[in-house]
């Protein structure tokens, strides 16, 4: 296919990929279905990333492929100069779960955390009218650039270069706040912002993978309330300017002060338990993890985690035997086995039992309903 007629041919793709996530049930509204078929995410993704093997990024036009763009796949548009993505345009199905779960009707005013590539802003102007929709970003140059773009797609809303942990105050209040971005907890300003009875659509990740969105809805003047979603997302984390650079952990080597063991623990690689591994890193500290490779194949062998207190653990799954190395100050993979002991105990809540209040005070997680057993959002460390 010619760029020549792929360009003639995006509203097809588009169409197209309207009807599949009204078939997978992704998209129940008419207005999204119909903001999925009218946007033109080429135009706002002109630009994407893919990643080799080698770990190598190499930009490609979507005009060129709108096969990949106008299909449920994240597109990454912005890579740091260490080589890692920082911006990215989601993946439509996902948008459209959580364009669905935020509930926005015409007349509602929606403040969006995140504007990167404007594709999802494009979708909401073009829902609630262009008047009704903001955006708030930090990098000025992403800002800019959805701005031309969007303009170009028809579409002209407020759109605004600033540290999305503070909303956007001159324009508040908004009855929806969405963030396609995620925060170890929810930005206190964002409560201030939202009008009565608002809705916020957030993605609370306590640690790399360690949360989920949460749909928040005010019951009072300083408390919202809300579960997280049954199904899991994630994002890239919200950037600030006041970030500083971390550097990689260096992976450790079984050596000198390391302790070996057995575990009967039978889940090694408990980020795959998506419920577990928020409420480990709720409980325990943010936890890093990743796999070990052969350095022959580069196949998997092991799963290792580590802390910023330095403590690391390495296990490894052979004949159906899981052994463990840890070292470092205390025992991680010890707390980790702790705390998946607590979570059964708790009956492995799911994500359909786990839930929030936000307050001025604190941000509680808890299981079941307010009432129950309950842990503030960032303190509870056992």
């Amino acid at each position: 296919m010619t760029t020549t007629r792929s360009a003639l041919d995006w509203r097809a793709h588009a169409q197209r990929l309207a009807g599949q996530l009204v078939a997978s049930g992704d998209i129940r509204t008419p207005r999204w279905r119909d903001a999925i078929a009218a946007v033109p995410r080429h135009l706002l993704v002109p630009t994407a990333y893919e990643q080799d093997h080698s770990g190598r990024w190499t930009p490609w036009s979507t005009v060129d492929d709108l096969d990949r763009v106008y299909s449920p796949e994240t597109l990454i548009t912005d890579i740091d100069p260490a080589g890692i993505a920082v911006s990215s345009s989601t993946k439509p199905d996902l948008m459209a779960r959580m364009l669905e779960l935020l509930d926005a009707r015409p007349g509602h005013r929606v403040l969006e955390i995140g504007t990167g590539t404007g594709y999802n802003v494009g979708l909401l102007a073009h829902a609630l009218g262009e008047e009704n929709v903001f955006s708030v970003d930090i990098d000025p140059d992403l800002v800019d650039a959805a701005r031309a773009r969007l303009a170009v797609a028809g579409y002209h809303p407020t759109l605004v270069a600033d540290d999305g942990a503070g909303g956007v105050p001159e324009h508040a209040p908004y009855d929806r706040i969405i963030a396609t971005c995620s925060a170890p907890r929810v930005p206190w300003a964002w409560v201030e912002q939202l009008a009565d009875e608002g809705v916020i659509l957030a993605d609370v990740k306590v640690a790399a993978s360690a949360g989920n969105l949460v749909r928040l809805t005010r019951v009072d003047e300083d408390t919202l309330v809300g579960r997280f979603t049954t199904r899991w997302a994630g994002f890239m984390a919200m950037r600030h300017h006041h970030d500083i650079p971390t550097a990689l952990t260096p992976i450790p080597t079984r050596g000198e002060g390391a302790t070996y063991r057995t575990t009967d623990l039978d889940t090694p690689r408990v980020w795959e338990i998506p419920p577990l591994w928020f409420l480990i890193n709720l409980w325990q500290g943010p936890v890093g993890f990743g796999y070990t490779l052969d350095s022959d194949t580069r196949q998997p062998t092991g799963a290792l985690y580590t802390a910023a207190d330095g403590s690391w653990c390495h296990t490894i799954t052979e004949s159906g035997r899981h052994t463990v190395a840890e070292g470092g100050p205390r025992r991680l993979w010890s707390t980790i086995e702790h705390a998946a002991t607590r979570w059964r105990e708790l009956d492995e809540p799911d994500w359909d039992r786990l839930g929030l209040t936000v307050s001025r005070a604190e941000q509680t997680v808890w299981i079941d309903h307010p009432d129950g057993p309950a842990w503030n959002l960032l303190a509870e460390r056992r």
